[in-house]
Formats: structure tokens, sequence, C-alpha cells
């Protein structure tokens, strides 16, 4: 069976409702709930303050979806509980898994690891389902377009995201915040034997998408309770310094809510971080910060990249032009680049959006063979 009937296969399939067990392999999908209890005082008091925006009637900290919220897990059919596992962290304006369900597959059945499929603050499953009905959000974009003149890339599909950032740019910082913590909550109730999937002292790796990457290297930066110490990340399209990065596009962010970002993140922010609730920058706000401009704790960083390159592997793509191989270079360090990142090609059109097109069967299997080669390298690095 090729990568595109793969996907559809899988895609008819996923629920976040009850177990499925996937016909002619060994795993199944689980659904597990998640419920925040680790809550960050600087994260909850911005949420509390910002206001809501203008398509949603409730404020960030009161959006019940984003607290508490199903995530899946594709595991071996039968097993009760397991000791090793991947996370799997997807792009930036995701609603859906479909993408990622073959992925998550194929690094299941390759590794024997459970692969847990978890949520981003705000994004997949945390967000109310009126936000991105395109029904409801139409006039939202229509509005935006009159008070931004020649706005470009704006959309039904990343209104809602456009909107929240370009209001207050600090949502992207609070949210990546938020979800260190959820991570951090995580990992920690895995490796103390709290979840039923997993023994104790489970061993956890990294398979980081896009924005995914950019988290995931928060995350192992600034390593709390050093929950993260063990733990390899294999990177896809990901893991470029902010400042390299170009989010904008129809279904990621407009080019009015891209600059804004870029002007408060490589300003403002990179000289004065938040402060509100604290004397000094904590420890994640530094990781955050290290990965958004070259020379911005650019020792502390390289330092830690090239001291953990063999817990580390990346590939690019060529023609990306959202997460350039230039700035994942700049975030790792030369020398630590050269040791652990790989620049592919593939021979179709593709862009970083969609690595693995599905919709035109004629390539079908030139797909199946750019993905095998991907995830034949992320399955030996994470196996």
């Amino acid at each position: 069976m090729n990568f595109i009937e793969r996907f559809q296969e899988l895609k008819a399939l996923f629920s976040y409702e009850r177990e499925v067990n996937i016909e002619n392999t060994s795993l199944a999908i689980r659904p597990f709930q998640f419920h925040q209890i680790f809550v960050n005082p600087e994260v909850q008091h911005i949420q509390q303050t910002i206001s809501a925006p203008e398509f949603c009637s409730v404020s960030d900290d009161n959006v019940e979806e984003n607290k508490t919220f199903t995530y899946t897990v594709f595991v071996r059919k039968g097993v009760v509980q397991t000791d090793k596992a991947i996370l799997l962290l997807h792009g930036l304006n995701e609603r859906s898994w479909e993408k990622y369900l073959p992925w998550a597959e194929t690094l299941a059945l390759k590794t024997g690891r459970a692969v847990i499929l978890f949520p981003i603050a705000f994004h997949m499953n945390r967000t109310p389902g009126s936000w991105y009905n395109p029904r409801m959000i139409l006039p939202y974009v229509n509005s935006r377009k009159e008070k931004c003149m020649g706005l470009d890339n704006s959309t039904f599909a990343n209104l809602a995201l456009s909107s929240r950032l370009s209001e207050n740019p600090v949502r992207f910082y609070i949210s990546g915040k938020e979800s260190v913590f959820n991570l951090w909550q995580l990992i920690k109730e895995i490796k103390s034997g709290q979840h039923t999937l997993f023994k104790e002292n489970t061993s956890i790796h990294i398979f980081a998408y896009s924005i995914g990457a950019f988290l995931a290297q928060v995350l192992l930066l600034s390593n709390p309770e050093k929950l993260t110490s063990e733990s390899r990340l294999f990177m896809f399209c990901g893991g470029s310094l902010f400042s390299r990065m170009d989010g904008n596009s129809r279904d990621i962010m407009d080019k009015e809510c891209f600059r804004r970002l870029k002007d408060y993140f490589l300003e403002e922010f990179i000289r004065k971080g938040l402060g509100i609730l604290k004397q000094k920058e904590d420890f994640i706000e530094k990781a955050f910060k290290s990965m958004l401009l070259s020379g911005k704790y650019r020792l502390y960083r390289e330092h830690f990249f090239w001291e953990n390159k063999d817990r580390i592997a990346a590939v690019t793509l060529k023609k990306d032009t959202v997460i350039p191989t230039l700035g994942v270079q700049e975030a790792l360090g030369e020398k630590c680049a050269g040791k652990v990142l790989e620049e592919i090609d593939f021979p179709y059109d593709y862009t970083h959006q969609t690595p693995f097109p599905v919709h035109n069967r004629v390539m079908a299997e030139m797909v199946q063979q750019c993905f095998a080669r991907v995830f034949d390298r992320a399955a030996a690095f994470l196996a």
C-alpha cells in the first residue's frame, strides 16, 4: 500500500472518542485525557489581562478546551504498559492530525515505541470549534482586511491565529511557555509511573516538526527538573532561529501578523523580556530568548547543542522557505550543524506545510520513497 492510500485509511480511522485498532498492523490508537495541573502564575496573569479577540467572547484563561483535552497515542495492540515513548510535536496553526497519522504509525512500527500526539496550546482540539468554522469566521476575515490595508495571505484558516497574535504578540511566548509546562507535567506523570500506559522511568524521545521543533529546543534547553536529560530529539523542517523563520502564509498567519511578531520579539522582547511577576528572566524565558536571534545567548545555546550533539538530529528541505536550513545552522551552531544536520531535496513540488503531498496519485511512488528516506532515518535515531 502506498503512502497516499495509507493516509486516507488512517484519516478515516482516527478518533478522539474511542480506541481504534488499525487493521493489518500490530497497532492501535488510544485516546487519553489531559488536565492542566501546573498553572504558571506568569502565564495565568498574562492570559487574564489580555483582552479577548474580536471573534471570541472569553479571555484566554477561560478557554476550557485549552485546559482539558484529549490526546492520542499509537501503541501496540494489547499492551498494558510500555517503557518507551516518542512525543510527536506538530507545526504552527494546525487544526488536524491528519497529515501526521502516517508519520506516527511509521515511527511506532519501526521503533517499537508508543507515539504520543500531543497538541500545543490553542492548537488542534485545544480551541472552540467556532474559531475555525468558515461560516462564522468569514465576517472577521473581511473586517481584518478592511482594517489592515494591503493585507496579504489573510484567510479563514489563519484568522484566529493572525488576529490573536496581532492584537498581542506576547501570546506567542505565553502559549509556548504554557506548552512547556504541559509537556513538563506530562513527562513527569509518565516518568513517575502516574500514567496508566507507561511504566516508571519510561524512556521518552521527541520527533518535532516546524514550530514543534522550536518548542522542543526550548524544552531541552530549559530541561525542567532534568526530565529531558536523556531524551533524543529528531527535528524535521524545524529547528531554526525565530529571526530566520517566515510564517507569512495562507495557512499559517497573514503578513501583518508576522510583521508584528518580528517587530515585537526581535526588538522589545529581546531587550526587556516580560519581567511582569519577577525581577529577572526565568530559565524558560532564557531558553526562549536564545532561540530568537543569533547573537542572543549564543555561547549558551551553541554550547548546549554541541555538548548534546549525540542526542540531536535534523533534516531540512532545500526549498523550504518557512524554516530555511540557514536558520537551523545558526541555531545549532556551525560546528554542531555539521555533525547533526542534513539538507535534502525532493524530486517533486512540495512546501514546508506539505512535504508529502497526498492529492496527486501520479507522484505516489515518489512521495513514498521520500517519506521513507526521512522516516527511516528518524526511526533509526529514535529507536
